[in-house]
């Protein structure tokens, strides 16, 4: 019986140069979808409901397009959407498809206007709409879009309003019924106080039942102001507790009691995005990132949740110092994934710009490695750069839905958000792939 997909990192760049061995993934299928830009690196949207995929990325023309398909067929049904993408890899694609089956998308977005997108049908691009607005209060700065699903199964849209080191988290919930948009809180979740802003992973459903999500405060557009990595758990994404089990009364600041899971100062080599959520086999949650060590190398860290208190333990030891500064989105050095327990083995995957990509099986009870494993190969056929365009990277997405599908596309890295100057890559064709583990 085959296994489904499971993707080592959920959105990443494959770089070739991997050592020669057999891939570990059988294609299924290939079918084309559109050529798209290809120099502003930027994440796009992939949704399968049942025998329907819906996909939603930037042209060659930089615009805003919507597409589906029947799964038995590769005929895509276009819709193209008035917004156009510049330079900022910031302004991702976020799509939802809610119990209705009406479709809604959002992005473009890096301290803008909403942009939100609704289908006026179930199931049908072609019926999608802009609307102007979501509730019609703070939406005139918002950034880092991402629609979920509640304990309920109910659609949850969340934002920053304001921008990197002055800037609150909200959330809104859906109403199918009557189509409407309501805050899920009366108050910002995180509020930096005008000083600060919390860039948070999650929330996150563990298998505990809980909600967990993590998060650093950043005090200026300058990347190095990362500092004091925090965390809650909520059981209904409204009422919410420290680790140990304490109320907090929102918003959450700096200064909330319990809330702190280790107090990294800044320049201390932490980066907003790249912290992870795992869970060990005894559902105990984990919170990985890094930092610098007392020599100031760059370390993974892995932070465990046992019995109301942290257990820091530093899981690498490598002799690489990442520094990182300045504004715009950076090429990261190091990306580090969540621990997973699969197959017996608790498992962390990483790339490290000396140490290449591996996978370290960790002791369960130190968090430290036993070995490391060479990752799961692709085919060669989605591994290998196909452009002859100096510097271009192969760039897979996860689809939510049935994890067997994924995006591929090819595009350069990040720029700092700055325009690059021509010549600039010809598009190149965005494909969606079946695949199966072997």
């Amino acid at each position: 019986m085959k296994k489904p997909l499971m993707l080592v990192l959920l959105v990443g760049f494959i770089q070739t140069g991997c050592a020669a061995r057999e891939a570990d993934y059988k294609i299924l299928e290939k079918v084309p979808v559109q050529p798209v830009w290809a120099a502003t690196p930027v994440a796009f949207a992939l949704e399968t409901v049942g025998n329907r995929q819906f996909v939603a990325f930037y042209d060659a023309d930089r615009q805003m397009v919507a597409g589906q398909r029947t799964l038995d067929s590769r005929d895509w049904t276009f819709q193209k959407l008035p917004s156009f993408l510049k330079w900022d890899s910031h302004n991702y694609i976020e799509m939802a498809i809610d119990s209705e089956g009406y479709i809604h998308i959002s992005g473009n977005m890096h301290v803008a206007p909403l942009v939100y997108f609704r289908s006026e049908k179930p199931y049908d691009v072609t019926s999608l709409k802009e609307l102007d607005r979501m509730t019609g209060k703070l939406e005139t700065r918002c950034t880092y879009p991402k629609f979920f699903k509640g304990p309920k199964g109910e659609l949850i849209f969340n934002y920053r309003d304001g921008m990197s080191g002055k800037g609150n988290q909200i959330y809104n919930v859906y109403d199918t019924e009557s189509k409407t948009w309501k805050r899920l809180l009366d108050t910002p979740l995180t509020d930096g106080q005008g000083l600060m802003n919390a860039y948070c992973i999650g929330p996150v459903l563990g298998p505990d039942g809980w909600f967990h999500m993590t998060w650093v405060w950043r005090d200026t557009i300058m990347c190095e102001t990362n500092h004091d990595l925090s965390y809650a758990r909520s059981k209904d994404l409204i009422h919410w507790e420290t680790a140990d089990g304490r109320p907090i009364a929102l918003p959450i600041r700096l200064d909330t009691p319990g809330v702190i899971v280790d107090p990294v100062p800044i320049r201390n080599g932490m980066i907003n995005g790249n912290g992870k959520i795992g869970f060990d086999s005894q559902k105990r949650v984990v919170l990985a990132y890094h930092k610098f060590d007392r020599n100031g190398k760059t370390q993974l860290y892995n932070a465990r949740l046992e019995n109301g208190k942290w257990n820091i333990v530093q899981t690498s030891d490598w002799d690489y110092r990442w520094w990182f500064e300045g504004g715009g989105s950076i090429n990261n050095d190091i990306r580090i994934s969540a621990v997973s327990f699969k197959d017996g083995k608790l498992l962390q995957s990483f790339s490290h710009k000396t140490e290449g990509k591996k996978v370290f099986v960790l002791d369960e009870a130190t968090l430290k490695p036993i070995k490391t494993i060479p990752p799961k190969q692709w085919p060669a056929e989605i591994k290998t750069v196909r452009s002859t365009f100096p510097e271009m990277q192969v760039r897979t997405q996860r689809g939510h839905g049935d994890s067997s599908y994924m995006l591929r596309w090819e595009v350069l890295p990040k720029h700092r958000d700055a325009p690059r100057p021509k010549p600039w890559p010809e598009p190149v064709m965005l494909e969606v792939y079946k695949l199966e583990t072997l």
